[in-house]
């Protein structure tokens, strides 16, 4: 990739991470008004960090590599991965706007639950208790890929899950029983 497909590529990123940040806090509002409560203990301040840090750190590296490349011969045989990071990029955010689709209003960036509402059951949400999640590793592993991140993106991905494995306890201990909360 060229500098600028990396600047591009990065911006296009954040930009929809902030206009999923808009409506994520939109969602946030609507719901406590209607009485969601929030777990205690959520690592949301974490993922809240580590996820557009993610992006930024795997740009910054993309940077680095296409201009350390920038005018040098490349192989014409060699795996275009970029392509495959574009194709799983763009899969994963149609899985996650199918997911907000489905929750609609009830879909945040902070686990927020309203008692007494049935847990949505349409959609991916048939399949798998967490599409959501699973889309955003594939946006993290798809930029990685798109990015030739191969250092920061496998690193920020594993730092992701962590702080993720902690936040699905919360969120399914809260979902199953939000009376508890």
């Amino acid at each position: 990739m060229t500098v600028s497909a990396v600047v591009f590529a990065v911006a296009v990123v954040i930009g929809v991470l902030l206009a999923e940040t808009r409506l994520s806090m939109r969602n946030e509002t609507r719901l406590r008004a209607r009485g969601a409560v929030e777990p205690k203990g959520d690592v949301y301040l974490w993922l809240s960090v580590i996820y557009p840090a993610a992006f930024l750190m795997m740009g910054g590296e993309g940077l680095w590599r296409a201009s350390r490349v920038a005018g040098a011969v490349v192989d014409p045989s060699a795996p275009s991965w970029w392509v495959a990071g574009l194709l799983l990029l763009v899969a994963s955010k149609a899985l996650k706007y199918w997911a907000i689709a489905n929750l609609g209003e009830r879909w945040t960036f902070k686990v927020l639950v309203l008692p007494d509402v049935p847990l949505v059951r349409s959609g991916p949400y048939r399949y798998v208790d967490h599409p959501n999640y699973i889309a955003v590793f594939g946006e993290l592993a798809g930029t990685a890929l798109l990015l030739s991140a191969w250092i920061s993106g496998p690193v920020m991905t594993v730092l992701f899950g962590i702080a993720l494995r902690a936040r699905l306890r919360i969120e399914t201990r809260a979902l199953r029983n939000p009376r508890a909360i």
